[in-house]
This record gives C-alpha cells, sequence and structure tokens, in this order.
C-alpha cells in the first residue's frame, strides 16, 4: 500500500468497520441455525426469514441512506449505523421467540445496508485516483476479516458445546454466537468519532476551509491543492441541487452507467455467494462430514476469502477493473458446477451399524430404511423427515448424513474453496470499487442506493429460497443452476464491462456520462 498516508489508511479502515460487522453477522447466523433452527421448530420458509431478514431491511435502507447522507453527511448517518449493530447484537442475543429474532436482526440490516453504501462511498471521496481501488478494498477485507472472526468463534463455541464440560447449553450456545458482535459494534461507534466529513461533500455544502483542511491531512499540502481544484471544477460544472429525483437516473447520458452497475450489483448474488456464506455449516453438512467438521469447514471458506482478498487490494490497481471481474467469473462459473458434478455423484444408504451408531436418534424409526439406497438427497432427507420429525432430523441431519452418505465431499469441498476464491478478488470487492467511480457527485449517493437496493433484493431472495431450494431441488441442482447463471454472467460482463483504472472521478465521468 505505498504511496497511502497512515491517516488515510486508518480513516478508510474504521470507516468499513461496518463491513465488519455485517460480514461477522453473515458468518455467525450459519452456526445460528444449526442451533436456534430446531429449538423453534423453524421451516424452510422461516429459516429462510431469520437469515435473510437484515437483507429485506438493507433495502429499505439503501433507498434512503445515500440521499440522506448526500444533506446531512456520511459521518452523521454512519455513527447512527453502528449504535443500531450494537441494538441488534443486543436484542438478537436475548431473541425469546422466532419473531423477536428476526426483528432483532432487521435492525442490524438497517445498520449494514446504510454501510455498504456509505463505507465504499466515503473512501472513494477521500481517497486519489492512484490508491482509489486499494483503499475502497479495504471494505471487502473488512467484511471477509468479519465472516472468519464468526466462523472461528462459531467454530470455538460448537466444540466448547459439545464437549459438555461447558455452561453453554442448547439453548445458550446460538445465543453467545450472537451477542458476540456487539465488542466490535461497540468499537465502531467510538472510533468513527476520530474521523473527518468527507472532503467532497464539505466543498458541495461550501464549506471549503474545512474541505481543504481533511484533504490536506489526508494527502498532504500539494496534493490537497490539487484535489480542492479538481472537486470544485467538476462541482461547479454540475450545477448542483440540493435533491436529485430518482427520474434523473434514467437519462440517456446516464444510462450506460446504470446498466453496467445494475448487471455487477445482481451478477454479485444470483451467482449464490450468499447461501454459501449464510448457509456454510448446512452445506457442508449435506457433504456428509459431519456437525463438527462442517463448522471447522466453515473456517478454511472464510479464511480463503481474507487470502484472495487482500490478492484483490493488490493486484485491483495494477491489473485493472475489468481483468479481475472477467477471470473471477469464470472461475466462479467452474468452481460452481463442480460443486453440482460433485453432489449429483453422491448416494445415501444406511446400514444397521451407523443406524446403532447413531444418538438422540430413535433406532427403531429408521429400522425399515436399513439397506435401501437413495441416489438423490430430496428422497433421502424427505423420509427421514418422515421417519423421526423434522425438527428431531433437524437436530441429527449432520449425524444421519454423515452416517448414509457415499460421495467424493473432497471435490465439492474444492468447488466451494474454488468459487469462494474467484469471487473474493473479482465481484466481491471490484463491484463496490466500481460503483463508487462510475457516478458524478451529484447522482453517487442516488445511484449507489438504487443498486445497492437491487443487489441487496438480490441477496434477500437467495438467502430466502436457498433452504427450500435444498428440500425441494436438491443440492446438485441449486449448485447447477447457480453455475449456468454465471456461465450467462460472464459473456454480458464480457461484452458491457468498462475499464477505470488509474482515472479521476472527474475523467471517469467525462469519458462514460454523455451530455
Amino acid at each position: 500500500m505505498a504511496g497511502i498516508s497512515k491517516k488515510t489508511l486508518f480513516v478508510a479502515f474504521v470507516v468499513s468497520l461496518g463491513g465488519f460487522l455485517f460480514g461477522f453477522d453473515a458468518g455467525i447466523i450459519s452456526g445460528v441455525v444449526s442451533y436456534a433452527g430446531p429449538q423453534f421448530d423453524l421451516s424452510d420458509a422461516q429459516t429462510g426469514w431469520v437469515v435473510s431478514s437484515p437483507s429485506f431491511a438493507a433495502m429499505i435502507a439503501m433507498l434512503f441512506s445515500g440521499r440522506l447522507s448526500d444533506q446531512i453527511g456520511r459521518k452523521k448517518i454512519l455513527i447512527v449505523v453502528a449504535f443500531l449493530y450494537s441494538l441488534s447484537a443486543l436484542l438478537s442475543a436475548y431473541a425469546s421467540s422466532y419473531e423477536m429474532l428476526y426483528i432483532a436482526r432487521m435492525i442490524g440490516g438497517l445498520a449494514f445496508g446504510a454501510a455498504l453504501i456509505l463505507a465504499p462511498t466515503y473512501i472513494a471521496e477521500i481517497s486519489s485516483a492512484k490508491n482509489r481501488g486499494t483503499l475502497v478494498s479495504v471494505q471487502q477485507l473488512n467484511i471477509v476479516l468479519g465472516f472468519f472472526a464468526a466462523f472461528l468463534c462459531n467454530d470455538y463455541l460448537n466444540r466448547l458445546y459439545s464437549s459438555g464440560e461447558s455452561f453453554l447449553t442448547d439453548e445458550t450456545v446460538w445465543r453467545w454466537m450472537l451477542g458476540l458482535e456487539l465488542a466490535p459494534a461497540l468499537l465502531y461507534f467510538l472510533l468513527l468519532f476520530f474521523v473527518p466529513r468527507s472532503p467532497r461533500w464539505l466543498i458541495i455544502k461550501d464549506k471549503l476551509q474545512e474541505a481543504k483542511k481533511v484533504l490536506k491531512l489526508l494527502h498532504g499540502e500539494k496534493k490537497a491543492q490539487e484535489e480542492m481544484a479538481l472537486i470544485g471544477e467538476n462541482i461547479a460544472g454540475q450545477s448542483v441541487k440540493p435533491k436529485v429525483p430518482i427520474s434523473e437516473l434514467f437519462k440517456p447520458a446516464l444510462r450506460f452507467i446504470i446498466v453496467v452497475g445494475l448487471v455487477i450489483g445482481v451478477l454479485q448474488q444470483i451467482t449464490g455467494i450468499n447461501a454459501i456464506y449464510f448457509y456454510a455449516t448446512q452445506i457442508f453438512k449435506q457433504t456428509g462430514i459431519g456437525t463438527d467438521a462442517a463448522f471447522t469447514s466453515g473456517i478454511w471458506l472464510s479464511f480463503t476469502t481474507v487470502v484472495f482478498t487482500i490478492v484483490a487490494m493488490v493486484l485491483i490497481d495494477r491489473m485493472g477493473r475489468r481483468p479481475l471481474l472477467l477471470v473471477g467469473i469464470a472461475g466462479i462459473a467452474l468452481s460452481l458446477l463442480i460443486c453440482a458434478y460433485g453432489f449429483s455423484q453422491a448416494t445415501y444408504k444406511l446400514e444397521a451399524t451407523n443406524v446403532a451408531s447413531l444418538e438422540n436418534v430413535d433406532s427403531a424409526a429408521l429400522t425399515p430404511f436399513v439397506g435401501k439406497e437413495f441416489d438423490n438427497d430430496v428422497d433421502f432427507k424427505n423420509a427421514m423427515k418422515e421417519a423421526l420429525g423434522s425438527q428431531a432430523f433437524a437436530k441429527n441431519e449432520g449425524a444421519i448424513l454423515e452416517a448414509a452418505i457415499s460421495m467424493n465431499a473432497t471435490l465439492v469441498l474444492i468447488g466451494i474453496l474454488g468459487f469462494i476464491a474467484c469471487f473474493a478478488f473479482s465481484l466481491g470487492p471490484v463491484m463496490w470499487v466500481m460503483l463508487s467511480e462510475l457516478y458524478p457527485n451529484k447522482y453517487r449517493g442516488l445511484a449507489i442506493g438504487v443498486i445497492g437496493f437491487v443487489n441487496s433484493f438480490a441477496s434477500w431472495l437467495v438467502q430466502q429460497v436457498f433452504p427450500w431450494e435444498l428440500s425441494n431441488l436438491g443440492n446438485a441442482m441449486s449448485f447447477l443452476i447457480f453455475g449456468m447463471i454465471a456461465v450467462v454472467g460472464f459473456f454480458v460482463l464480457l461484452r458491457i464491462l468498462p475499464e477505470t483504472k488509474g482515472k479521476t472521478l472527474e475523467e471517469i465521468e467525462k469519458e462514460f456520462v454523455k451530455a
């Protein structure tokens, strides 16, 4: 990160801690549903809603947070965001019902919806053209560090509970998972008071002395003068209005950059990233490796994400946005198709010795299925639910699948880790970098808010539907659908994706916004 001042790096890191909290929440819920799901006897739809409700709330936040920040400033909204994260963590840990749990998580969703929009916007506005891609990618790095921390916590608490020698119970283990988020949320809240207001926003609000002071703090005297001149010239030529109606986004001059943003925003989610992140533990259970190993595999998943996000940060301002996205989406498609193939080869058969070894399971209820082979997971799981009841099967799904399945679990693990790696250096960070770059100052908050809304809607839809997909379409078909979407996405991006590497925000506007 040569050429980036320590102060700029610190500010970018603090602002993007909201991404860490988003990642932590997304990772922790994959472990939570393994315990809270059976406890509340959640249906597929209810499980989907508990997991996806933050994304639903995020859609609402994304609609107004960009515009609101244009009016009162990025920093003030981010402080409110940190407070909401803290409140959500506290209420989630004390949830006494399914309804209280999803409402508490929706409060957190309002926070991360605003944070995912405002952090890259703010960071782009404090960065120079040379290091903007790297700094905006700090947001994605914090997201994946949040995932990693969450999976470490999940694995540790699961092992502590499984040992039978701790204070944790079925009733409390998932509450501790959720409650741990309170600590980083409070840290985020406190640190935000030490970051300055956005210099571009200050100039728009005619607070020139404060803007110059911030730019000098971040970039030094000489660079501050250059940035002030560039920003001032750009704003002067825009005839900035206090409010920009949403209808202006559909002007012919903006059509190209809006279409590019929407395509990237939708593609990032409908290739299934949040199905894998939010349901990681359940997906790994489907391979028959067992509950404990499924929790541990989540650590490998999140570690892979961290490593390849750092790769993206190193390469994004060297290789450019377009090559990373195209290589990444090609790898995503291949990895998902490998997963689909691996699951399609699985068979399921219970033997008498395996049934007898299952703990906390009514062995007599499974006796009629001993020796019977199933060639797909849907029929097998439906038979188990009918024999044991949905709640009992949900509590013991990992052990039952481990006893019955015959498949190449390593192939699926390679496919999932390959998908995660390719996503981490492409669609993950590059989308937010490009969204922060493509839109003029006048439209940036509104445009990113609208595209963020669509992105969040796609995310919510995938999370909501995925439990139903696994139950009704099966593992292989679910991954095949995601893989084919990625294939189509590759060819669309190949045709329309521009390059923004090394250009100032003002140069990008001149090139891609046609008056």
